[in-house]
């Protein structure tokens, strides 16, 4: 039996019902409006009302929810029953926790959590609901040294590009999207979140709305990811379209947005298809164009606008991937950097070690 191209797939998918599960009582007391899971179930819903990013509120959400799972077995229900030792103990909780594949929490996750503590009893000391914020001297992890990115040169990139099949339309939908991941430095969740009204094709740019911080700004395309793009507008999304009112750019096999964690892994997997050494997902492709901008001479402000950087010491970074101009002014102004001739190599030689004609 023939393998079924991609496009037949995603087609079938639609009379799937999507993954997901329903959601469940947490068990958490809120047998009034004072206790703890009362009190971060308000403190949420200020968050949401503040316009923090659904990402924020999601994350912090989860953060609390360990907190209580901690915090209420050990008849903790109550702020004024929590004080530095008892987070302190929460924190070593999180340092000796292993998941399920045996692997301890990230520094960052340890971080995310007690940083997510210590906003909601700060927000607690607001309402005067407490006279002291038993997190506020809280000592964080020390985050790990920042490590260099591993850029892809521009022949692994191109590797990677020729992975999907574009003779399927649905490879052509693919092909398009690494070709924006890579065209514009996008991160994973603002490339979900782009709509087909947010691509300019007259001037080559792309709208992202509500990028990180909240900020929205234009990012150039390229003519390469644009006619990409254009292709998979006019032969792939008329296929995958279920509804008129979808607004994404880039569409699912069920019609709808791409999730982000689907995007994520789909990429892992399709970087590991082009057998390189290297692995990675989506920010391999933002680090591969703005360290490819860098190398050919573009200046680290405009690639710090590209990649929607708020300070440009995020962007600085870029100066220690890319090797190649530091080469070229080694080569150029080190006195040992420039390559001699076997003559001119010979003549340094020392009398004994000079060869014999």
């Amino acid at each position: 039996m023939p393998k079924r191209k991609g496009i037949e797939v995603a087609r079938a998918m639609r009379h799937r019902k999507q993954g997901g599960f329903a959601a469940v009582p947490d068990g958490f007391d809120r047998s009034d409006k004072a206790t703890l899971a009362s009190l971060v179930d308000q403190w949420l819903v200020r968050l949401e009302t503040r316009a923090y990013s659904p990402r924020t509120v999601t994350a912090r959400t989860w953060a609390l929810r360990a907190f209580l799972t901690w915090a209420e077995p050990r008849g903790l229900l109550r702020p004024a029953q929590i004080d530095k030792i008892a987070l302190e103990g929460f924190q070593r909780s999180l340092w000796v926790h292993r998941k399920d594949n045996g692997q301890p929490f990230a520094v960052a996750t340890q971080r995310s959590h007690l940083g997510a503590v210590q906003a909601f009893f700060a927000w607690l000391c607001r309402e005067n609901l407490l006279p002291a914020n038993p997190a506020a001297d809280l000592d964080l992890p020390r985050k790990p040294p920042r490590s260099l990115p591993r850029a892809l040169s521009l022949a692994e990139v191109e590797r990677i590009l020729a992975v999907p099949d574009v003779s399927d339309p649905l490879g052509v939908r693919d092909r398009a999207i690494l070709e924006t991941l890579y065209g514009t430095g996008l991160r994973r969740l603002e490339l979900v979140n782009l709509d087909v009204g947010d691509l300019d094709r007259a001037r080559g740019v792309v709208l992202v709305r509500r990028g990180k911080g909240g900020k929205d700004r234009l990012a150039p395309m390229g003519a390469q990811a644009l006619a990409w793009v254009q292709r998979y507008l006019e032969t792939c999304r008329p296929l995958l379209e279920v509804s008129a009112s979808e607004t994404a750019l880039f569409l699912s096999g069920y019609g709808g947005r791409l999730n982000p964690n689907y995007l994520g892994n789909w990429v892992r997997k399709t970087i590991d298809a082009a057998q390189l050494d290297k692995t990675g997902s989506c920010h391999l492709f933002r680090h591969a164009c703005a360290t490819h901008l860098l190398e050919n001479g573009a200046d680290l402000r405009m690639i710090q606008e590209l990649l929607g950087h708020a300070r440009l010491d995020s962007t600085q970074i870029y100066t220690a991937v890319s090797i190649a101009q530091l080469r070229e002014v080694h080569a150029r102004c080190h006195p040992r950097g420039q390559a001699k001739s076997a003559a001119a190599a010979s003549a340094d030689l020392p009398p004994q070690e000079k060869p014999t004609p």
